[in-house]
């Protein structure tokens, strides 16, 4: 793989805490402009905040003001840029788990070729839609999330970093996550970092593949439009933290649905059992606890139901995943919802929110049943990506998110 130190843009010490932001997908509009304060990144990812009313996000004075706020943003001194070029290691802590990613610029042939691997579908208006946002700002704005497999070599070089240097940045955000940052300003150890990502075969877009594709897109359009292109150009490069995939957690998936296909609760159980073992928990909470075996909330009632063997299939990438078992076997075969991508009757819970909120929404009477589902792994998605195969919507959930505007990568 190929990879380079870059000089980020990004904030003084003693803003890191309040320019650093939530990424643009996880808050809507009014949320942004409610956790927005006056140096935060959202007045540069979301900045519909700054109009009143909230503007819509995709019209033209809106990318203005996003352009308008990324200058100031660095005229004011709120964002820096760094006088060399180097990596950065970021570190995120969860729950007493912390994981450590190397801050990086991959490069944009690697995916064009393939090289670094992606497990989900995007959509044309979803790219465009950031690629707009690229090209305006000239810069990576946000990072993407990629996972490699594990270097010992690499994870010693971490280890003393971490060990030896004083941290750039190191504060807990509202949300309870802990954010650390390390800059790397030794020229021999960003050599050999480079040497050793040169020695590995393969990425993987664990979360951000709108904003992946994005950014390679554009850095293809600027190829294409500069006649003494080279190759070296910062346009070949995007921002990227990359973990070794040991480090990483995933968490739950959940499902959904707003109604049983004309079937009453008893009837539908009737159909489950055709496919399931099927054990009444009452209203304890149910949490899935192993691959095959999903939690079910329906009636006021929590159920286990574990697929049994001949109704999946282990040797299959995709087979194998909880999401396709549950897919075939209840939302084809019982429920006929179709395309989950577009069916208006399911929707999707991610983990982070707990099985208190799949219980909320069908006890609210607006969804009918809840099924929460045992989560994929790294490995699972690294097959999936090696055999070219895609997921289905909606299969995995990174936790805790990487944290905007610790760093940018302009593009020239």
């Amino acid at each position: 793989m190929k990879i380079k130190p870059f000089a980020g843009v990004r904030p003084p010490k003693d803003l890191a805490s309040e320019v650093a932001s939530r990424p643009y997908d996880v808050l809507n509009s009014a949320e942004a402009k409610a956790e927005a304060g006056e140096k935060s990144l959202l007045h540069i990812i979301k900045p519909e905040i700054d109009f009143d009313p909230i503007a819509d996000e995709h019209s033209q004075p809106v990318y203005d003001k996003a352009v308008e706020n990324f200058k100031l943003w660095q005229e004011r001194g709120w964002l820096v840029q760094d006088d060399t070029e180097m990596y950065y290691i970021y570190a995120q802590t969860m729950d007493g788990r912390t994981q450590y990613g190397l801050v990086a610029a991959a490069n944009v042939d690697d995916y064009m070729s393939g090289k670094i691997k992606k497990h989900e579908l995007t959509r044309k208006d979803k790219e465009e839609d950031r690629m707009i946002h690229v090209r305006i700002q000239d810069a990576n704005i946000e990072p993407v999330f990629f996972a490699y497999p594990d270097v010992a070599e690499m994870n010693e070089i971490v280890e003393h970093i971490v060990a030896t240097q004083t941290p750039e940045y190191d504060f807990v955000a509202p949300d309870g996550f802990g954010h650390t940052f390390w800059a790397i300003r030794d020229a021999a150890t960003n050599a050999r970092i480079t040497e050793i990502f040169a020695q590995i075969p393969a990425l993987y877009v664990a979360d951000g593949h709108h904003r992946t594709a994005a950014a390679a897109l554009v850095g293809a359009e600027k190829r294409a439009a500069n006649p003494n292109h080279t190759g070296n150009e910062e346009y070949n490069f995007f921002l990227a933290v990359i973990f070794p995939e040991s480090q990483l957690k995933i968490i739950d998936y959940n499902r959904v649905v707003k109604d049983l296909n004309g079937l009453r609760p008893a009837e539908f159980l009737d159909k489950l059992s055709e496919s399931f073992d099927i054990v009444e928990n009452g209203t304890e909470i149910y949490r899935p606890n192993a691959l095959h075996n999903f939690g079910m909330y329906l009636d006021g009632k929590w159920y286990s139901l574990t697929a049994r063997p001949g109704t999946y299939n282990d040797n299959d990438p995709i087979g194998v995943l909880d999401v396709t078992v549950l897919s075939n076997l209840v939302f084809d075969k019982i429920l006929n919802l179709g395309d989950l991508r577009t069916s208006k009757r399911i929707d999707f819970v991610g983990g982070i929110r707990g099985l208190g909120e799949l219980q909320k929404r069908v006890d609210s009477g607006e969804m009918v049943a809840a099924f929460a589902l045992y989560p994929v792994t790294m490995r699972q998605i690294i097959d999936i990506a090696d055999t070219g195969n895609i997921m289905p919507p909606k299969t995995t959930w990174f936790e805790p998110k990487l944290r905007s505007g610790l760093v940018i990568h302009k593009l020239s």
